[in-house]
């Protein structure tokens, strides 16, 4: 065992983070770039370098499409359903029996808790690909009843890959949020080429392996690592990527929906959200407070659907901010891989920038700081668990995307003034409604401007449940059935009877 600082973290992890400067996976082989330069790859619970990872680029990009072209071509896409179905339950159980190392080697590149990584994250990645390796067998086109106006026909549509699919995934769930492309992506019949983010590859690094064990051919899963600007702009200019499928934020979006256009390539974008979670005088206090705090403070913050505007009815305001203040105080800082950590650092040193001038801007507007606010002393990246109260709603804290461990507080009149305020968001990702009235949760739940509405719960995803969003937040879905048509094209088949 070796020890970065206080943590102790198992020889073998450290050893693949040692060997990922060839961190290029090309047709089942690891490389260097083709520039051979690098970038740090740095422990937010520390600071520290912990590794470098090959700076991927367009040549690299370019290589590995071609290459994913290549195994496309060359039998993938014709591969019996049922030999796709043994791939990925294979790679699900791959991932359970590797759960420990790859939660670490998540943890280590994100920092959240070593509990999140297993037992949400990881758990949940296996659970994808198991639900996927179920659609291989089940989706197809079907037989249609048509009347031409000449003749008389028999008429079928059949459900064909789109080919080469870039896959550009973000820092706050590296490996579950691959999970969520690669799946019906790869269950569809589909290559795929993974950009994935700068600040944490290890973990994708480690799955595409995991996948090649599974018995996907080379090629299938191809990964490059780089800078967002040199590898990503690249995966989502080239001319033959059939799709794009894209998580992060707003402003990446626009870029690579602009880069995009060059050959007309479909995109899904799955992008910010600034959700309201909506609690009611009437609603079980308890629960509401445990899920305003899941919804804010889960992943530090740094969650697409996080619930970061809790609209609370004026009648139990205060009595919610003192349950919540409380609550709060409870949680304990700590590197992810020490033990008792409810709440890990942010995933970089300009993510914990970014955050703190936000709660500065909240101070400054006039909102009330109730606790946090500043970060513990240390090494790392942190920032205290942090709530305002006293929240207008034009302020920037109330509009913008912190994505970090920031929530304000806003009282509400009654269903009408809150279901117009929570839509008042270029955003409409999720939200979340707390009542014991089944009328106005479902009243409430229809009028609200968001992909993802929970009711008395918060943060519940499941494989076969869509999710995306609505305006800002993007378009398409990830998850169910719905990712599986997203990563098919129709063809409408007629045979002439006559």
């Amino acid at each position: 065992m070796t020890t970065i600082d206080t943590v102790i973290v198992p020889e073998y992890v450290l050893q693949f983070v040692k060997g990922a400067e060839r961190s290029i996976l090309i047709n089942g082989k690891r490389e260097e770039s083709s520039s051979g330069e690098f970038f740090d790859n740095y422990d937010p619970g520390t600071g520290q370098v912990i590794g470098r990872l090959a700076r991927g680029n367009a040549a690299d990009i370019d290589r590995a499409v071609r290459s994913a072209k290549r195994a496309f071509d060359s039998g993938w896409r014709d591969l019996k359903p049922g030999a796709r179905a043994r791939c990925l339950l294979s790679l699900a159980e791959l991932v359970d029996e590797n759960l420990e190392e790859l939660a670490t080697l998540e943890t280590l590149d994100n920092g959240k808790p070593i509990t999140e990584s297993m037992y949400i994250d990881l758990a949940m990645t296996a659970e994808v690909f198991r639900y996927y390796g179920g659609w291989c067998t089940k989706f197809g086109g079907g037989v249609l009843p048509v009347s031409p106006a000449i003749g008389t026909a028999f008429a079928y549509t059949r459900q064909e890959p789109l080919g080469v699919i870039g896959a550009i995934v973000p820092w706050n769930f590296p490996a579950l949020l691959l999970s969520w492309k690669l799946g019906p992506a790869l269950a569809a019949g589909n290559t795929v080429v993974v950009k994935p983010s700068e600040l944490t590859s290890l973990s994708t690094l480690r799955l595409a392996e995991l996948a090649l064990d599974a018995g996907f051919p080379p090629g299938v899963v191809n990964v490059v690592t780089g800078l967002g600007a040199e590898a990503g702009q690249a995966l989502a200019e080239h001319h033959g990527v059939a799709k794009v499928t894209f998580t992060g934020s707003t402003a990446t979006g626009r870029k690579i929906l602009a880069a995009s256009v060059g050959n007309l390539k479909q995109v899904t974008l799955e992008l910010g959200g600034k959700s309201p979670n909506i609690i009611f005088a009437d609603a079980d206090l308890d629960t509401a407070v445990q899920g305003a705090l899941l919804g804010i403070f889960m992943n530090q913050g740094q969650v697409c659907c996080a619930g970061s505007r809790a609209y609370v009815e004026e009648s139990i305001y205060d009595t919610f901010i003192d349950k919540l203040n409380s609550a709060a105080a409870g949680i304990h800082l700590g590197h992810g891989l020490a033990e008792g950590s409810d709440m890990g650092p942010l995933v970089s040193a300009t993510q914990q920038r970014r955050v703190l001038d936000f709660i500065g801007s909240g101070t400054a507007e006039g909102a009330t700081l109730v606790c946090g606010g500043g970060t513990p002393e240390g090494d790392g990246y942190f920032v205290n668990p942090t709530i305002f109260t006293d929240v207008d709603d034009k302020m920037t804290i109330a509009q913008e995307e912190i994505f970090g461990p920031v929530l304000s507080v806003l009282a509400f009149k009654g269903e009408n003034d809150v279901i117009a305020r929570a839509n008042a968001s270029r955003y409409g990702l999720a939200a979340g409604i707390w009542t014991e009235n089944l009328r106005r949760a479902h009243t409430v739940a229809a009028a609200l401007q968001a992909g993802t509405v929970w009711i008395n719960a918060y943060n519940m995803i499941d494989p076969a449940m869509p999710f995306g969003g609505y305006k800002e937040s993007g378009f398409g879905r990830d998850l169910g059935a719905d990712a599986m048509h997203a990563y098919t094209q129709t063809k409408a088949v007629w045979v002439g009877l006559d």
